[in-house]
């Protein structure tokens, strides 16, 4: 057996599992992450996956790795410094346990991520969201979860993830209603609904009826739905609000964008970027100035407070009343 076999495991088994206790989709991520690595370094070397060694997994490979995943499988620059950071993380534990491989591990963690443009985020407006929110066909079971799902969405923020964890039990309507969720990096937050958003909760938990500890928005199986799912359902409505917003058309909404609105909304409100970091579970405020970037509005007023360019500097003065009206014949 190589000496990148039983290393590759420990990374996983102890490193990640044991060490980190790394989530799930940390795990997922840097599987398939090193998958995609393994079957290029295969194809390269015309070696098994089995057999392949560090040495094999030098710098250059590893740079053209990279491009094949930017020119060939059409991966864009922040999939491919993620794909860079899982392989870091394994040639990081490497370097622990091979120093006979000091110089490979070396050059591959002086790879740096490549930078990239970075966008002002997509966001819906009141009406947007308004006619988002009531696309799902309310005479249906689905529709009435997919109109309880996107209002306590667009209300609360919440990533994709933590609204297809979210249990019945996590609900709270009682005085100070709120939902309680598990987010990323384990950080455990709770985030208070607004009036309207307690009355349709409230109403789709009558209907749902479950246990404390099913799923809050079930698939039609009793499941929690996926992921897929939740993008299906929320591109079916994008197209059916459309109809009524033609400005929706111009957008790719996603789950991101149901977050992102929720945020501007927040700024407009005039909450201070601190509580909006907080009400996100962002790790940093620095994170949260994106919304400040994205905001015209907050810009324009800043620009109607400036004085126009053919006005003369220094603060005015009015003259004395009698000169004034001496001045005035």
């Amino acid at each position: 057996m190589t000496s990148l076999a039983p290393t590759l495991q420990a990374f996983f088994t102890d490193r990640l599992a044991r060490q980190r206790q790394a989530s799930p989709h940390t795990v997922a991520a840097y599987r398939d992450a090193l998958k995609l690595l393994l079957a290029f370094a295969a194809q390269r070397t015309g070696k098994q996956p089995s057999q392949l060694e560090i040495s094999d997994m030098d710098a250059p490979l590893i740079g053209a790795f990279l491009d094949h995943l930017e020119t060939e499988r059409g991966n864009g620059v922040r999939t491919r410094n993620a794909r860079l950071a899982a392989v870091h993380a394994l040639f990081r534990f490497a370097a622990l346990h091979h120093p006979e491989h000091a110089a490979v591990i070396q050059r591959v963690l002086a790879i740096p991520p490549k930078r990239f443009d970075r966008r002002l985020v997509t966001y819906l407006t009141e009406r947007e969201a308004t006619a988002l929110m009531a696309a799902p066909d309310t005479t249906t079971w689905t529709g009435r979860r997919d109109h309880a799902l996107l209002v306590l969405a667009i209300q609360t923020g919440l990533r994709a993830s933590e609204l297809t964890a979210l249990a019945c039990s996590d609900i709270r309507l009682g005085t100070g209603a709120h939902v309680n969720c598990l987010g990323k990096g384990r950080k455990q937050r709770i985030t208070p609904l607004t009036s309207t958003t307690v009355a349709v909760i409230g109403s789709w938990l009558a209907e749902r009826r479950g246990d404390p500890t099913e799923p809050l928005f079930p698939s039609r199986y009793g499941t929690a739905m996926s992921r897929d799912a939740l993008e299906r359902r929320l591109a079916k409505h994008a197209v059916t609000a459309a109809h009524a917003e033609p400005t929706l058309v111009e957008k790719k909404i996603s789950p991101h964008v149901l977050r992102h609105t929720a945020a501007m909304r927040l700024l407009a409100a005039g909450v201070d970027s601190t509580v909006i970091a907080l009400w996100l579970g962002h790790e940093s405020v620095a994170t949260t100035q994106i919304y400040i970037h994205a905001d015209l509005a907050l810009k324009e007023q800043a620009l109607a407070r400036t004085a126009p360019l053919d006005t003369a500097p220094g603060r005015y003065r009015p003259s004395d009343t009698v000169m004034a009206f001496l001045e005035a014949l």
